[in-house]
């Protein structure tokens, strides 16, 4: 009697302990997919986007917005966009955006930011977008990769992008 009152009990306990792991061990195997987000601006203007949060090296949250943008005549442009909460940082409009890869190999980024502010000479301190275009598919996913996003009141802030963003990113080349 003692001995199936044991095993109902480790039954009880063990299956749903052993499920509960092998959906978590299954969700890690399992890679995520790239959430790109499709906007109409405009009558045959179309806009992929990538969304992610990112922390720099002090903790402040970016919000990183890779697009691309593809106007009616079929032209394309890639932009990236870092946002930081105001009064957080300012960033140096006049330098570009370094990105760096963990085997020192460097890219750059030029600012493009007046494209976004109606007032162009005095561009918001913390929001940048930088052209990606040039250098994206130069970006190899399996070598990790840093932003320097350059600043006008301290050093360069260093921002980490995991090789399953910056696939993501690449993954909007893709998209007509």
């Amino acid at each position: 009697m003692k001995m199936i009152a044991l095993r109902q009990l480790i039954l009880f306990i063990l299956v749903p302990a052993i499920f509960a792991l092998s959906l978590n061990v299954g969700i890690m195997i399992h890679p995520v997919h790239a959430a790109i987000r499709q906007l109409e601006e405009a009558p045959g203007q179309m806009v992929y986007q990538s969304r992610q949060t990112l922390k720099d090296q002090w903790g402040n949250i970016w919000q990183a917005i890779a697009f691309k943008r593809v106007r009616p005549e079929g032209t394309a442009t890639i932009y990236l966009r870092l946002v930081a909460f105001p009064g957080v940082v300012e960033v140096d409009h006049t330098r570009p955006l370094k990105l760096i890869n963990s085997l020192g190999k460097t890219w750059t980024a030029n600012d493009v930011s007046q494209q976004i502010f109606t007032d162009s000479a005095h561009p918001e301190p913390n929001v940048a977008q930088y052209d990606l275009q040039p250098i994206l598919m130069q970006l190899n996913p399996a070598v990790p990769l840093r932003l320097e996003v350059p600043s006008l009141s301290q050093s360069s802030i260093t921002l980490n992008v995991s090789p399953a963003l910056l696939e993501e990113w690449r993954s909007l080349t893709m998209q007509s």
